[in-house]
């Protein structure tokens, strides 16, 4: 069987450092067929920086502004598609460490298994593993909102028992979005990520999407990845700029995919601001808000 083509998709927003330091890491991987750095119309120098770091299989693009991860993710995919028809595709933010091309060899044997249109890796963040979660209802995100209480409910409802992973690989509702393998067949069946979210939530949309299909999505366990969490995320936004965007993107989702009622609506915008508040509080008691 010929070896599909595998394209691997960078997404950058003033960050042209951390980017650089991801292909140094991958450049020189024989796996990758294509790297395709999207830069997300960068408000600093990015672009130019990276530009610099075209060759015969790295290409550097840029949006004509900046509309959303998703945007960014759509432009990157239709790229690897006008490429290769048929391949598959990685889709990564730029705070990630690959630790051997044989990672990513074994990840795209894995894919190769007909019903997975959606793979990820284990994800390592700091001291956090995440190997994908279960997609809560409305009835249960409302609960998982709540202020204070909402940690443990959110463990509750959204974490697999760690037998679930006992085998090589453990089929899973969502993936980690900051680095996952993606089927060109599957893109051309549920269409362009939704650039109504600006960031946040795409996981949970995804996930959604593909239940509509005959693909499912999975944890390979054998291939952890290393993500530098957010740190591309928090040089651009501050935490209560991070919280009303999370909260924009979830009600969106609540809506749109996870059928909530309008009631369930209501309760997760008041806890949603009831936790504001107490953020600001917490903020102001430890000096302000930084600009």
């Amino acid at each position: 069987m010929k070896k599909r083509p595998l394209v691997y998709v960078i997404i950058n927003y003033n960050d042209a450092k951390t980017t650089e330091k991801l292909l140094n890491n991958i450049k020189d991987y024989k796996s990758i067929s294509k790297i395709i750095v999207v830069d997300n119309h960068s408000s600093d120098d990015s672009y130019q920086v990276l530009k610099k770091w075209e060759q015969d299989h790295i290409k550097v693009i840029q949006t004509e502004k900046n509309k959303g991860f998703s945007h960014g993710l759509n432009i990157g995919c239709q790229e690897a598609i006008a490429l290769y028809p048929t391949c598959d595709i990685i889709l990564s933010n730029a705070d990630i460490t690959i630790y051997s091309d044989e990672n990513l060899k074994e990840l795209q044997k894995a894919s190769s298994k007909k019903d997975i249109g959606v793979l990820g890796p284990v994800v390592c963040q700091g001291k956090e593993i995440s190997r994908g979660w279960k997609v809560p209802t409305p009835k249960q995100s409302i609960f998982m909102n709540l202020p204070i209480l909402g940690r443990k409910f959110e463990k509750k409802y959204t974490t697999y028992p760690e037998e679930h992973y006992k085998d090589d690989l453990s089929y899973v509702d969502a993936v980690s979005g900051c680095f996952f393998l993606i089927k060109s067949e599957v893109m051309k069946e549920i269409g362009d990520f939704d650039e109504q979210v600006f960031l946040y939530y795409e996981e949970n949309i995804l996930a959604r999407k593909l239940q509509k299909t005959s693909y499912k999505m999975a944890i390979y366990n054998k291939v952890v990845i290393l993500h530098d969490h957010s740190v591309s995320v928090d040089k651009n936004m501050s935490y209560i700029n991070k919280f009303k965007t999370l909260k924009t993107s979830q009600y969106y989702f609540e809506e749109k995919y996870n059928h909530a009622t309008k009631m369930q609506l209501r309760f997760l915008k008041w806890f949603g601001k009831l936790t504001l508040g107490t953020i600001y509080i917490r903020v102001f008691l430890k000096g302000g808000l930084k600009k």
